[in-house]
This record gives C-alpha cells, sequence and structure tokens, in this order.
C-alpha cells in the first residue's frame, strides 16, 4: 500500500511515462512541476498558451532556454479547448490546470461534444499528508471542487470516486466518515440524515468497497481520544481516510486550512471524467502540482 506522498513518487517514476496536458501553460509552478516529474522519468508535457510567455517563464525559473517540452500556440480562451482535445485524442493521457481559472477548464471537460465527460459524477479529491498518522498518512478530503450542494446520489457517487482513488493507492477497505457539525442524527441538520442513511446503505451492500459511517464532527472522526472522551464506538471514528463533507465550502476551507495553517503536503484529482483532471489552485506550489501529476499518474495506469 502506498502510505504516504514519497512512497506515490517513488512508485510513479516507475513504468512508462504519462504525458500531461498544460492550459495556459505561462505558470510557474505548473512548469516546474512537469520539469520536475520529467526529470523523475514520470511524465512528459505539452504545454497550451502563448509560447513566447511560457517561454520566457521558464527561462526565468531555469536560466535555460531551452525548454524540454513541445508548446502548441493557443490564445486563452482557446488553450482549455486545445489541451482536453489532446487528452480526448490520446495525445495526452492527464490534464493539468496552469494559469486559467477552474471554472474555464472545467467548462471545457464538461463540454457535452468536445469535452472529457462520462456518466459518472465529477468530484475533486484533495489528498493531504498527516505526518502524525500511524501507518498510512494519506487522508482525502472531497467535494472542494466541482459539486456546490451534493444530493445523497451524487454524495454516493462522490464516494465511490474517492474509494477508486484509495484503492488505487492500495488500501482495500478504507474508512469514510461522513461530516457534520455533531455526531448525532438531526431533522434539523439534513447533512446528518444523509449521513445515517450513506451509513446504513453500506452496511447493506449497497456501496461497496469501503467502510463508511456518520454523521461523525471532525474531532471525533480523526481523533481516537475525541472519539473515545465522547464514547463514540465507530470503526471509522478516529482512523478516517476519506473526510466526505456536507458542501462544497466546508470541503474547500476543510482543504486549504491543512496547507495554510497545518503546512502539510497535498494534491488534487478530479475523478468521474474520462481522464484525470488537475486543478491544484493557482496559488499551490511546485511540489502539490508535482504530486497532482503523480496521483493522476496512478489513476491513468492502475
Amino acid at each position: 500500500m502506498i502510505t504516504s506522498f514519497d512512497d506515490l513518487l517513488d512508485r510513479m517514476r516507475q513504468g512508462p511515462r504519462v504525458t500531461v496536458a498544460v492550459a495556459a501553460a505561462d505558470d510557474e509552478a505548473a512548469l516546474g512541476a512537469v520539469a520536475a516529474a520529467h526529470e523523475l522519468g514520470m511524465a512528459d508535457a505539452l504545454l497550451f498558451g502563448d509560447g513566447a510567455r511560457i517561454s520566457a517563464v521558464y527561462e526565468e525559473m531555469t536560466g535555460s532556454p531551452d525548454l524540454p517540452f513541445e508548446i502548441r500556440e493557443a490564445a486563452e480562451e482557446q488553450a482549455a479547448r486545445a489541451a482536453v482535445a489532446a487528452v480526448r485524442s490520446g495525445a495526452a493521457q492527464i490534464l493539468l490546470k496552469g494559469k486559467i481559472k477552474t471554472a474555464a477548464l472545467l467548462k471545457a471537460v464538461l463540454d457535452s461534444e468536445h469535452g472529457l465527460r462520462s456518466s459518472r459524477q465529477l468530484s475533486d479529491l484533495f489528498i493531504f499528508e498527516d505526518p502524525s498518522r500511524a501507518g498510512n498518512k494519506l487522508v482525502m478530503i472531497t467535494d472542494g471542487g466541482v459539486t456546490l450542494k451534493p444530493d445523497l446520489k451524487q454524495k454516493i457517487e462522490i464516494i465511490e470516486n474517492a474509494v477508486a482513488v484509495a484503492r488505487a493507492l492500495g488500501n482495500d477497505s478504507p474508512r469514510v466518515a461522513v461530516l457534520s457539525a455533531v455526531e448525532t442524527v438531526n431533522p434539523a441538520l439534513p447533512a446528518t440524515i444523509d449521513a445515517a442513511v450513506l451509513t446504513k446503505m453500506n452496511q447493506r451492500g449497497q456501496i461497496k468497497g469501503c467502510i463508511i459511517d456518520g454523521p461523525l464532527a471532525l474531532d471525533n472522526a480523526i481523533s481516537a481520544e475525541a472519539a473515545a472522551l465522547k464514547g463514540i464506538e465507530s470503526p471509522v471514528a478516529g482512523k478516517a481516510d476519506i473526510l466526505l463533507c456536507p458542501e462544497i465550502e466546508s470541503a474547500n476551507m476543510l482543504a486549504k486550512s491543512t496547507t495554510y495553517f497545518a503546512r502539510m503536503r497535498l494534491g488534487h484529482v478530479i475523478m468521474g471524467s474520462t481522464a484525470p483532471v488537475l486543478i491544484p489552485s493557482r496559488a499551490d506550489s511546485t511540489d502539490s502540482k508535482l504530486l497532482s501529476i503523480a496521483i493522476g499518474k496512478l489513476i491513468c495506469t492502475r
């Protein structure tokens, strides 16, 4: 089982390279990430956008004018469509956001005729590494990037998307905590009712490949001590691998808190499309975008 990001990078250095299509590639962190992935033997890249700007950013970063990747000239509004087309055609296997807004990239991804849609619900999976955890240090938060206010059916597919990634990492029975503000069912909090339904569906085999419990508050989802103090007996409490949030706002804020308060390493991947789509924040570091590429390679080569 892959239990840390260093494990993931070591594993993804093996096997054939994949190709990453970068939309609006005049972004220092995105260029740094694909350059690092290239140096590690993990991936090559196709760069879409303003060629002069892309070359200038790369030269400023490295001091070298010799960019090792093909640049395909495209105006900003066309770069997303061109990068998506490269993935759709098989010229690339992973789509990475560069200096472009997530909404613009997802518009191209979701295009019914030319995009990367499948029949599944799209959801963003944020993975962070918690060095204080024993054993598996990789924890997932979802969905902080795509689905604004998921209903019960969408939550099932969001869980299934996250479980697919966990299983690709070698975790055959990930523990899913369905989060709310409290750990008891309260009709005034609809998220707690969804949590109870998801838990029962899992117990009856309607959602497979994982162990689900909820509602759980964040403290007792991740802290065995907090769960014990509250008298919570649960196969998930204190050991959650996947944190399912009620809606996009709480998921997004929780995910960013791991970065800006706790300084933890992170990666992203959108699941449910026909190929991995990587939408790290434009403020994310080169390391986080490299880790996102590694996650993308894991998904498309599993």
